[in-house]
């Protein structure tokens, strides 16, 4: 999955205006324009497709971890230079609050079934003998699942 798909997955799951997605992103102390923005959201075969990289989606999800749960207090997260799934996951499910029992029942909500250990093993270091590499439809089903469980009807 490319930083755009996770950027466009999430704004439409919680219905963010462009002013909602800069609030969030200036919640992680990146000012960013409306024009970046819909560069970002636009389709990928788009003129003025932008692609978002690894530091601004990390930025984003830092950004969406303090408007959910609330600011940290002292000095920020650093933001990863370099992401992968395994960390998208990792910050969608800081910043939606999730146990593992949550995160199970929304993969479940597309048809994925995995153990507490399968699942805890997406969210170990990379040196830990049981880390596993999380795979894109893995991803892609979480960021469904959530679709299903957060988006607004109608």
């Amino acid at each position: 999955m490319t930083n755009n798909d996770v950027l466009r997955r999430i704004r439409y799951t919680f219905d963010f205006n462009d002013s909602e997605m800069m609030a969030i992103f200036s919640q992680a102390d990146l000012e960013v324009t409306r024009e970046q923005v819909s560069a970002w959201l636009k389709a990928d075969d788009d003129p003025a497709f932008k692609a978002c990289s690894d530091l601004q989606l990390a930025l984003f999800l830092n950004g969406l971890i303090n408007e959910r749960r609330g600011r940290r207090e002292g000095e920020q997260p650093v933001p990863e230079k370099r992401l992968n799934n395994n960390i998208i996951f990792r910050k969608l499910k800081i910043a939606l609050n999730l146990s593992a029992d949550d995160t199970l029942e929304i993969l479940a909500l597309t048809k994925v079934c995995l153990s507490k250990h399968e699942l805890s093993a997406f969210f170990r270091k990379p040196s830990h003998k049981n880390y596993r590499e999380c795979q894109d439809q893995v991803l892609r089903n979480f960021l469904m699942g959530i679709q299903l469980k957060y988006r607004p009807p109608g």
